[in-house]
């Protein structure tokens, strides 16, 4: 009857409820556990896992414990990108922007007294925390309202179906379940050098930092990094980046290097090949670096302000007693095959804890959710974790999607591929005559046929945004022949892509001469 009153009063489809009460029923008659499915893990991926399965009848538990950093930051449920990382990044990334545009806003008539205009750290790092917090009790609410019980605690194995845990008055807990998703994701690392942890902050500590940065050592060049080293410039600080041996490894190269072009004519300052000794805290409260070229072999040091160190992630295994479920890793990151399984068949992971995976919040999401339904309303749909689309969020972004020139070529042979480029000029841009030097763009495509594109990267302004519609269009198949016959926006800058036309092999000027013909 209770069956028949839902399907009559409820607006999804029949198909989908029939599916749910199917899925319940065969959750809530299994008494051999606790939980149908306990979610280590309380991030983007944990928390999409969890809340799917209990969309399906599961009974779900989801364990989250954030350790403080060595500065001491720590933070609420929603993992990085909520309070460390996505998030955050993009709205002091916004806050730098809107500081270049109040200086543009004079080019365009504004009677803005720009001589005097700074920003307030405090005042920014508040309002970031603030946000953060709201979705921190937004998700809490969430929870609770689609029934996913929630122990702030760390959970760890003591063999393959059962979790212990410790709860806040110290007693030890333990509880079984059918099914087992790992998703406790990752944390920055720090370089094994005297005064890291000591005098370092990372990525974890930055956005919440209570000290106006001032002159900052970025140590590493990957997006991480770099984002950090642009936002802390345009909110006036200055940054110097140092980089081991290339910045944005595993990006496409050509496009990486233009990133870092644009970041030294804005004043951004690089140590190549550089790696740190030691950092040392003076009398004055400033931090002595000391470090070495791997070039030249010669040591230098500088004094800043605050070093942050971004030389990488490492996945978070060493709490959860793996080995007692006999979960296999490599180094930190679990080994999962293409179901998202360990080899221990009922024991998944999703997330940055993977290992090969791109480590993105909407993967983790969505791999997370195709878990769920996989386990509990009978889907086989998988993740393709394939043409994923990112964006490095510099003042000119950096989007792409599918194959760098150098993977297409790799793959295919050089011969095999043609490679359509173009520098482009923003319209926004000519009044306050902002440079256009590194606005450029290129299509990696087959040399036959009607050229199916293989990869799409693009330099400018709000990069995401734009490449976003061509990566679902990548995914479709889309060709070098249906994109020229496509008609453009005009005037945009994601129009660009409709007009490419002159490819890298035929050694013609890529340089537009007019934007409107």
């Amino acid at each position: 009857m209770l069956m028949f009153k839902a399907l009559r009063n409820s607006r999804l489809p029949r198909s989908v409820l029939l599916l749910r009460f199917a899925s319940s029923a065969t959750t809530t008659s299994n008494c051999k556990y606790d939980y149908d499915l306990v979610v280590l893990g309380g991030g983007s991926g944990g928390l999409a896992c969890a809340k799917e399965a209990v969309e399906y009848g599961a009974h779900v538990l989801c364990f989250d414990f954030v350790k403080p950093t060595p500065a001491g930051t720590k933070w609420g449920v929603g993992g990085t990108c909520v309070n460390v990382g996505c998030i955050p990044k993009k709205l002091m990334h916004q806050a730098s922007l809107l500081g270049e545009a109040v200086h543009e806003a004079v080019a365009y008539g504004w009677n803005v007294n720009d001589q005097n205009i700074k920003p307030d750290w405090k005042k920014l790092v508040k309002s970031v925390q603030d946000h953060i917090k709201s979705v921190n009790w937004v998700t809490r609410v969430d929870l609770r309202d689609k029934k996913v019980e929630y122990v702030n605690s760390i959970g760890r194995f003591v063999d393959p179906h059962t979790i212990e845990y410790i709860q806040k008055q110290g007693e030890r807990k333990q509880l079984t379940a059918k099914y087992v998703v790992v998703a406790v994701g990752g944390r920055p690392r720090y370089p094994s050098i005297p005064g890291a942890t000591e005098f370092g902050i990372t990525s974890d500590d930055i956005f919440s930092y209570e000290k106006e940065p001032g002159r900052t050592l970025v140590v590493g060049a990957g997006y991480v990094g770099l984002e950090c080293a642009c936002f802390l410039k345009g909110l006036g600080y200055d940054p110097t980046v140092m980089v081991r041996s290339i910045v944005l490894r595993g990006f496409d190269r050509q496009m990486s290097e233009f990133l870092a072009a644009m970041m030294l004519e804005r004043g951004i300052r690089f140590l190549n090949t550089t790696i740190p000794l030691a950092v040392e805290r003076r009398a004055d409260g400033k931090l002595l670096v000391k470090y070495q070229n791997t070039t030249t072999k010669t040591d230098g040091s500088d004094v800043f302000d605050t070093v942050l160190w971004a030389i990488g992630r490492k996945g978070l295994t060493e709490d959860l007693n793996l080995g007692a479920a006999g979960v296999q890793t490599y180094n930190d990151k679990i080994i999962v095959d293409h179901t998202e399984a360990t080899n221990v068949p009922h024991i998944f992971a999703v997330g940055d804890i993977i290992y090969g995976r791109p480590e993105l919040t909407p993967v983790a999401i969505l791999s997370g959710r195709l878990l769920a339904r996989r386990l509990f309303a009978g889907s086989t749909q998988l993740m393709d974790y394939t043409d994923v689309a990112t964006t490095v969020f510099t003042p000119l972004e950096y989007s792409c999607v599918g194959m760098s020139e150098e993977m297409a070529i790799e793959k295919m042979g050089a011969e095999n591929i043609e490679v359509f480029h173009a520098y482009y000029k923003p319209t926004e841009f000519f009044i306050p005559q902002k440079s256009v030097r590194h606005c450029y763009l290129k299509a990696v495509a087959e040399v036959s046929g009607d050229q199916k594109i293989l990869g799409l990267h693009y330099i400018g302004p709000v990069a995401g945004e734009v490449i976003q519609g061509f990566a679902a269009a990548l995914k479709s198949g889309l060709t070098v022949k249906t994109l020229l016959n496509t008609v453009g926006i005009h005037p945009t800058t994601a129009e660009e892509f409709t007009r490419l036309s002159i490819t890298k092999r035929s050694g013609r000027d890529p340089t537009p001469a007019s934007c409107c013909s």
